[in-house]
């Protein structure tokens, strides 16, 4: 038996394209990958359950589910979790009207206290296919960091950290609505420059709330926020985009969302920024444009127009 034959496996909770290509890297690495999923899922050279049981035996666990689910998910795998596991999420969601991160959902919900977030421009397609890339780690354990970087990390895919936990978290969720202008704007034509101003005054608009649930708002200029955006601005077909370019052909949120092709995390969760942001007395109008856009009240067309309008705003 082999040095990496004697490790534990690393276990991956959900079978959609992302816990997928997560095996992958990791059977790429040449250590085991352990997938769990309630659906019959195979990637070659992994190992398959629908048993959450058998998750004990790892000591690292991505959860790659969307996060309405991560509660019950949570809930059942925490069963089998205790304070040795690592435990580390790849959503881009945030839960219910105060934005509540999935670390906090996850600690509060299982035995496990060292958790971390994979976020930043990986998607599942370069990571599958080892296509140069990076990603960032938010966690406050370096030992979690460093178990990713063994789990996924090569040549081609560098691993970056950060200890603000909350940060890369909100980064990761406000990129995903974000995203959806960006693939609104490519379908009517809008230049390039319109989206980057956009981009940028929403990221600095989510900076004005964002330390109201604990995030350094440095944090959403790095790698998880900026630096995904960039990817995002430069071509990435992401399913965040694929919806945005959808609901501006005319198409009803349920039909754009079959033609994305992916449960998409930011359809729900700019109305809820800009419901917390008014709570607090911050002005979000691009997350409450977009949110508009979303749910119908407003054409993508006159949205974008709008947007611009704000974006060239003060500072």
């Amino acid at each position: 038996m082999s040095a990496e034959e004697k490790l534990p496996p690393i276990g991956i909770v959900g079978g959609g394209g992302f816990g997928r290509s997560l095996a992958q890297a990791i059977v790429r690495n040449g250590r085991r990958a352990l997938l769990w999923s309630r659906r019959a899922h195979t990637v070659d050279g992994a190992e398959s359950t629908d048993d959450f049981a058998a998750l004990r035996a790892c000591q690292l666990i991505f959860l790659a589910v969307p996060s309405p689910y991560v509660r019950e998910t949570a809930d059942e795998l925490g069963r089998h979790l205790d304070g040795e596991h690592l435990l580390v999420h790849v959503s881009r969601g945030l839960i219910g009207d105060d934005l509540l991160t999935l670390s906090r959902v996850l600690r509060r919900r299982t035995p496990a206290r060292r958790i971390g977030v994979l976020a930043g421009p990986l998607d599942a397609e370069s990571l599958a296919q080892g296509s140069p890339t990076g990603a960032v780690v938010g966690s406050r354990f370096p030992e979690i960091t460093e178990a990713v970087r063994e789990a996924i990390g090569s040549d081609t895919l560098r691993i970056y950290e950060s200890r603000d936990v909350l940060g890369v978290e909100i980064a990761a969720a406000v990129v995903g609505y974000l995203a959806l202008a960006v693939g609104v704007g490519r379908e009517i034509g809008v230049p390039p420059t319109t989206v980057a101003i956009v981009l940028n005054r929403g990221m600095t608009e989510v900076a004005r709330w964002a330390p109201s649930l604990g995030a350094d708002p440095r944090t959403l200029f790095g790698m998880a926020g900026q630096g995904d955006l960039l990817a995002v601005a430069g071509g990435d077909d992401r399913p965040e985009v694929r919806l945005g370019r959808a609901l501006a052909t005319g198409a009803p949120l349920a039909e754009a969302g079959e033609l994305a092709g992916a449960h998409i995390e930011g359809v729900t969760i700019a109305r809820r920024v800009d419901t917390h942001a008014r709570k607090i007395g911050v002005r979000t109008p691009i997350a409450g444009m977009i949110a508009d856009v979303v749910e119908g009240n407003l054409d993508p067309r006159r949205a974008m127009a709008a947007l611009m309008a704000r974006a060239v705003g003060k500072e």
